[in-house]
């Protein structure tokens, strides 16, 4: 029994008692608080619903714990359902019902921890969107990484996911781009608001390289062809880097062609004809203080061209056009701004603004020696992707980026996460895999099997542990995806690796080749072995979620 079917149990059972007590049973939640005591001899689970809703239904917390403890003690699968305090109820599982999670892990194989609260839920989710003037730098690699888990675990609860990558193809920081890489091809030196690193000299080398009499073009066409040519390379260059580093997109969207379309002039004049569009002093406004943003937006500049927004505003009704019902854009910390303008463009277009969502990452810092690294040999200026992977791998990398909140900011200690130690988590959490790999090989080559294993026999106090630990895995993708946080999985990874190795040391899983056949004994082993199969599989869902490698040997 999972800690939501237990939920489940207690909410019916609270129902149930309030009622035969003629009292107000609408007062109970639809789910039930279920949490691990602290203290184990105090039982599996433990649950405070009594002193949430006693006062409510017309009762006292102890009286209705009394009630709902004795209902819940005569339940299948409860061992032992008790009242302490003022009204919190302890709960032991009885033992084949706490063993009947392993037999569903199995059952699931990979499909365990899905679910479908999000199920007809059409989520667009935009994240990384670097400009194609340079690799990717560190912060757009938090995303890299934290987009890619998020999409894999909204997918897993059920939301048909569209992964899209903005392609800023459109402004002046292209114009900087091409001037950049025509000074490059002349050897001239860079433009003072030009970008500076190799890459920018390998790119040019690139076109040279490709196309004999560039130089008798006319610098206006100069222009425009290493513009042309510079971007295809690049964005050529960042889509390879990110499926490297296991980051694939569905859609790959132009700012360009939000302009090309008509799409821009469409979303202009919808916002002209519904009023929360003004003119004034020569450029038209967009009336976002109306709907929640600090002021209003200029969208129209007074020479007639399009401002930076007026893009933005023409992809938010695209995006919701294309039925998506929730869009989330995941941006820097230097964007926060956007989330009250990007709601108010939706509202202002005739969109339910909560149809848009800004998740907000903090910096990220590389790390060595107890020292910031800051630049990089490639890029000139900042760490990239590359650089990154280089150092210390790209699951190291994956995992060092995910295991934190987006919220804080992120220092990677490069000694750390290059080492092979259980101080560094992504080989802590790998390495349980692999012993538990290992394990089934062994079980193999010794024919001990688990088929028909009875797990009632699992009552030691470590294989609970377990048990209840691979339990909790849906709640926590769960809550992950609710949240926005794929954190949540890596840490749980790490949780579930350190109980294991609890279990592992405790409890001895495989019979010794000296040790006699047909003995009591065997049982046991069959139900452990099962036990390890189920937890091998948890692991390597879990870090699938997070798009690391399960290795079978390390």
């Amino acid at each position: 029994m999972t800690p939501v079917e237990l939920s489940s149990l207690i909410t019916e059972h609270a129902r149930t008692v309030l009622d035969a007590h003629d009292l107000d049973s609408s007062v109970v939640p639809e789910t039930a608080t279920v949490e691990r005591p602290r203290n184990p001899e105090h039982g599996d689970y433990a649950t405070n619903i009594a002193m949430q809703v006693a006062k409510k239904a017309g009762t006292n917390p102890r009286e209705f714990g009394t009630w709902l403890a004795e209902s819940l003690g005569a339940a299948e699968g409860i061992d032992e359902a008790t009242v302490a305090g003022p009204g919190f109820i302890n709960i032991r599982l009885a033992a084949d019902a706490q063993g009947k999670i392993v037999t569903d892990i199995l059952n699931a194989g990979e499909n365990y921890g899905q679910g479908d609260e999000f199920a007809g839920k059409k989520i667009n989710l935009e994240f990384v969107s670097a400009n194609p003037t340079g690799p990717v730098h560190l912060g757009g690699t938090r995303w890299a990484a934290v987009g890619d888990s998020l999409g894999r675990i909204l997918t897993k609860r059920g939301a048909e996911v569209t992964r899209e990558y903005y392609f800023n193809d459109h402004g002046t920081q292209i114009d900087r781009f091409a001037r950049s890489l025509v000074a490059a091809a002349k050897g001239q030196p860079t433009p003072e608001d030009g970008y500076g690193g190799d890459y920018i000299q390998d790119i040019a080398n690139q076109i040279t390289s490709a196309h004999e009499g560039w130089e008798n073009k006319s610098e206006e066409d100069l222009h425009e062809f290493f513009r042309a040519e510079g971007v295809e390379l690049m964005f050529a260059h960042i889509k390879r880097t990110l499926a490297e580093f296991g980051t694939e997109f569905d859609v790959y969207f132009h700012e360009n062609s939000l302009f090309e379309s008509g799409a821009v002039d469409k979303a202009i004049q919808t916002l002209k004809s519904n009023g929360n569009l003004y003119e004034s002093e020569g450029a038209w406004w967009l009336r976002a203080s109306n709907f929640g943003d600090d002021k209003d937006r200029v969208v129209i500049k007074s020479d007639g061209d399009a401002a930076y927004i007026a893009g933005d505003i023409a992809y938010i009704a695209d995006k919701i056009d294309r039925g998506h019902d929730l869009c989330i854009y995941m941006l820097g910390a230097d964007h926060h701004g956007y989330i009250a303008r990007l709601k108010a463009a939706a509202a202002a277009l005739g969109y339910d603004p909560d149809q848009v969502e800004v998740m907000i990452g903090q910096m990220v810092n590389l790390v060595k020696d107890g020292k910031a690294v800051r630049m990089s040999k490639r890029a000139g200026t900042v760490i990239t992707l590359d650089d990154l992977v280089e150092l210390i791998g790209v699951d190291a990398a994956r995992y060092a980026l995910i295991r934190s909140s987006v919220d804080s900011s992120l220092d990677i200690d490069m000694n750390l996460w290059a080492s092979q130690s259980n101080d560094n988590p992504v080989f802590y959490v790998q390495y349980g895999h692999a012993r538990l790999s290992s394990i089934a090989r062994k079980a193999d080559e010794a024919g001990v099997t688990y088929d028909g294993a009875d797990m009632s026999l699992l009552t030691h106090e470590r294989e609970g542990d377990l048990i209840r630990t691979l339990g909790e895995f849906p709640e926590v993708i769960a809550t992950a995806a609710e949240l926005r946080e794929p954190h949540r999985i890596a840490r749980y990874a790490e949780h579930l690796a350190g109980t294991f190795h609890r279990f592992y040391d405790a409890c001895q899983i495989l019979p010794k080749a000296d040790q006699p056949t047909g003995s009591d004994a065997d049982e046991v082993f069959r139900s452990r072995l099962a036990l390890a199969a189920a937890t091998r599989q948890t692991l390597a869902n879990a870090l699938a979620l997070v798009g690391v490698s399960a290795p079978e040997r390390m």
